[in-house]
């Protein structure tokens, strides 16, 4: 769901692009991501809300980063009454103004502090963890104890083995995070993460993999035995019948959090705060971790042992989740990417 657009060089086409969308009483314009993600919300999430509320939801697919252009492109003419995108793109929305404030009632209260943003203006639907996957009959043949800890991405005995994505896709830039956060700096001091990553780990990588359906059939086939990944995505390699596991690494693991905001300006204000607060209701929350993989944000959702298996559940998996700083990486995001294409994928 990650998108690798440039929001700058979409504006311009969208500001002209982008349709003016005729605001029937009652009708709510949710933008959100496209493919699987949009079926599970017309299937299965918003016939309930249109039920209970009498209102037409008219769903707009698009990648975050296109949601996010559309946004800044119809500032002060909004046709979006919710904005439903990753958590780096929703930082840059709130600090753009795009989002007003949620207000602070019902199933909001119930989310974990996590989902809760410090801004009020977007709260967390579903989360994701970002650790390390490996293939457990590569580790046996070895005679491989399992991963525990970042760290292991630099140990020689993997030399050839190990697979990160790059820094655009995400995943490559949240390994970049937690090795510098394990070494004493972090999002405001990056430079001990490019130094460990270099000198460290990248002799081991085998590959700078961000196509998903590469990294899978690397896994599948132990080419790739260690990798930095969601645990959606190993999950769903698991599911295909490959001998594979995530793990949660010691220091903790990345969350990559799903969010939704109301529209500033947007129509239908009273119905799109409704509309956010039935996203993170634990009915809503089971169906999105039963059928989109999400993890619960509210602690009351209940789930079957095997969808919870699936998913990031509980208090203390999500206690073992690390939260970036978006403020500052999305400042800083073109000069590492820059330094990550000098030092690590010359």
């Amino acid at each position: 769901m990650k998108a690798k657009h440039s929001v700058v060089g979409l504006l311009a086409a969208l500001a002209v692009s982008v349709p003016v969308v005729s605001q029937a009483a009652g009708t709510l314009y949710v933008g959100g991501y496209g493919g699987s993600f949009q079926d599970v919300l017309q299937k299965s999430v918003i016939p309930g809300f249109e039920s209970a509320t009498g209102a037409q939801v008219v769903y707009v697919p698009g990648n975050s980063t296109d949601t996010l252009a559309k946004l800044m492109a119809r500032k002060g003419h909004e046709d979006l009454s919710v904005a439903i995108i990753d958590d780096g793109p929703m930082a840059q929305a709130v600090q753009q103004g795009l989002c007003a404030k949620l207000s602070d009632e019902g199933a909001i209260r119930e989310i974990y502090p996590l989902a809760r943003l410090p801004e009020g203006q977007a709260v967390g639907i579903g989360l994701l963890a970002v650790g390390l996957g490996y293939n457990t009959a590569v580790f046996a043949k070895h005679g491989w104890k399992a991963p525990t800890s970042w760290m292991d991405l630099a140990n020689p005995k993997y030399k050839g083995r190990v697979v990160i994505p790059p820094i655009t896709n995400g995943y490559g830039l949240l390994t970049l995070v937690m090795m510098a956060r394990i070494h004493g700096g972090g999002e405001k001091d990056i430079a001990p993460g490019f130094q460990v990553l270099k000198q460290q780990v990248a002799p081991n990588v085998v590959a700078w993999v961000g196509s998903p359906g590469t990294m899978a059939q690397m896994m599948q086939t132990g080419q790739a035995a260690l990798v930095v990944w969601g645990n959606g995505r190993v999950q769903a390699v698991a599911d295909q019948g490959a001998p594979v596991k995530f793990v949660y690494p010691r220091e903790g693991a990345p969350v990559l959090m799903s969010e939704a905001c109301v529209v500033q300006g947007g129509p239908q204000q009273a119905l799109a705060q409704k509309f956010v607060q039935y996203l993170v209701s634990p009915k809503v929350q089971a169906l999105l971790a039963e059928k989109a993989g999400f993890g619960p944000v509210n602690p009351k959702t209940t789930l079957s042992p095997k969808v919870q298996s699936r998913v990031v559940f509980g208090p203390e998996q999500v206690k073992q989740l690390v939260q970036p700083d978006y403020a500052i990486i999305n400042k800083q995001r073109a000069a590492w990417t820059s330094s990550w294409d000098r030092t690590l994928e010359q």
